[in-house]
C-alpha cells in the first residue's frame, strides 16, 4: 500500500470520528491503568460492568491496594481471568506507592514493569492517558491492518513497529483508536462489512464480501 492511499484512509476515518475515545471507562491515569489491566481477554463492556463498582469505592492505588487481593476479587469476578488480575492489580498499587508516589509513571520502562502491564497495556497508557504517540496492537488491530495491508505483518510487534512508520504524523496520535473501532464495528474477524466499509475502495483485502446486515 501506498503513502497517498494510507493518507486517505485515516483522513476518511478522522472525517468520520473527529475525535475517537476507547470504550473504557476512566477518570484519571490510575483508572485506566487498571481497567486496560483487567481488559486482557475480556470486553470493555465486561470490564466497564465491574469497575462501575470498584472505582466508586477504590479509585486509588491505596484504596484497592487496602481492599487486598480477596476483596479485589470480589469486585472483578465477573472478568476473564480475575484471580491472577486481582494479584497483578494489588501488586502494581504497592509498587505505584512505594517507586512512584502512587503516580502512574509515563515511560515505557517503568510502566512495563508494573506486574501485569506488558508492552500493550503501557502502549494503551501512553497514548490515552498522557498523549504519546503510541500503537497498542490488540486483535483488531493485527487483523486490521493484515487485512486492508495498511501495516501487514506476522507478528504483533512487526505490526507495531509498522504503523508507527507508515501511518502519517497528522493521525499518529489517534490511529490506535480509529483502527480497534474499524475493527470492531465494521472490519470483523468472521464477517467483515465490506459493502458499507468508508475505505472499502482503497482496502486491499483480495476477499471482499457484500455487505449483510445481522
Amino acid at each position: 500500500m501506498n503513502a497517498a492511499k494510507r493518507y486517505e484512509i485515516f483522513a476518511r476515518l478522522k472525517a468520520e470520528n473527529p475525535k475517537p475515545e476507547t470504550e473504557l471507562e476512566y477518570r484519571n491515569p490510575f483508572e485506566l491503568l487498571v481497567a486496560v489491566t483487567l481488559s486482557a481477554q475480556a470486553t470493555d463492556v465486561g470490564v466497564n460492568k465491574a469497575t462501575r463498582k470498584l472505582f466508586p469505592v477504590a479509585n486509588t492505588p491505596e484504596a484497592i491496594y487496602a481492599l487486598g487481593v480477596e476483596g479485589l476479587k470480589e469486585y472483578i469476578k465477573t472478568i476473564g481471568l480475575f484471580n491472577s488480575k486481582a494479584e497483578n492489580v494489588h501488586a502494581a498499587c504497592k509498587m505505584l506507592i512505594d517507586e512512584h508516589n502512587s503516580e502512574v509513571p509515563q515511560d515505557r520502562e517503568s510502566l512495563e514493569k508494573l506486574p501485569g502491564v506488558g508492552r500493550k497495556t503501557a502502549n494503551v497508557v501512553l497514548n490515552t492517558a498522557f498523549g504519546q504517540p503510541a500503537m497498542a496492537v490488540d486483535t483488531h488491530i493485527f487483523r486490521v491492518s493484515n487485512r486492508t495491508r495498511i501495516a501487514p505483518g506476522k507478528t504483533v510487534r512487526q505490526v507495531e513497529d509498522k504503523l508507527m512508520k507508515f501511518v502519517p504524523k497528522d493521525f499518529l496520535l489517534d490511529a490506535h483508536h480509529w483502527l480497534i473501532l474499524h475493527g470492531r464495528y465494521t472490519c470483523k474477524a468472521r464477517k467483515p462489512e465490506c459493502g458499507r466499509c468508508l475505505i472499502e475502495d482503497l482496502c486491499e483485502f483480495k476477499e471482499k464480501r457484500e455487505y449483510q446486515s445481522e
